[in-house]
């Protein structure tokens, strides 16, 4: 399988949260559906099913946080230089709106547009990949085209 590019943070925050699935919210949930199996017929029983139903969702998390971290590629932006490329903290302003946003491009795992986290499949990512500071770029959106300029191009 193909390497997935991650941040030493974005490594860190998978790792955590799979130490606190396996260390907390695993044996916790296991207690409740003992709990709620000591409650009689398991058919009608809701705290039972609503137990096995979240051991499911932490068992899937588990699984797809075990695939990815042992798929990370961690890089250290911080010894990286030059135009855009992954881990790049780009601060960009809107040409239309004079808007100004600031994004790190990171990969899909630790991807959080809202928290300035741009995953590098995004259009967004990929028209500014290989750019420099001052350079324009054209982002085709679902709301048509839209034009940034590159403000400052930053690895920390």
């Amino acid at each position: 399988m193909e390497k997935v590019p991650v941040t030493p943070r974005g490594f860190k925050a998978m790792d955590a949260e799979l130490r606190q699935l396996k260390s907390t919210d695993r044996p916790a949930v296991i207690r409740a559906i003992a709990e709620a199996r000591e409650h009689g017929d398991l058919s009608e029983n809701a705290e039972y099913h609503a137990a096995r139903e979240q051991q499911s969702h932490i068992e899937g998390r588990i699984k797809e946080l075990e695939g990815l971290i042992s798929l990370a590629d961690v890089i250290d932006v911080t010894k990286l230089k030059g135009s855009v490329k992954f881990g790049a903290t780009v601060e960009m302003v809107d040409e239309d709106t004079d808007v100004e946003m600031t994004y790190q491009i990171v990969g899909e795992p630790e991807a959080d547009v809202d928290n300035g986290l741009l995953n590098i499949r995004s259009p967004i990512a990929r028209a500014l990949i290989g750019k420099d500071e001052g350079d324009s770029v054209e982002v085709k959106t679902p709301g048509g085209t839209k034009s940034y300029e590159i403000l400052s191009v930053k690895y920390i």
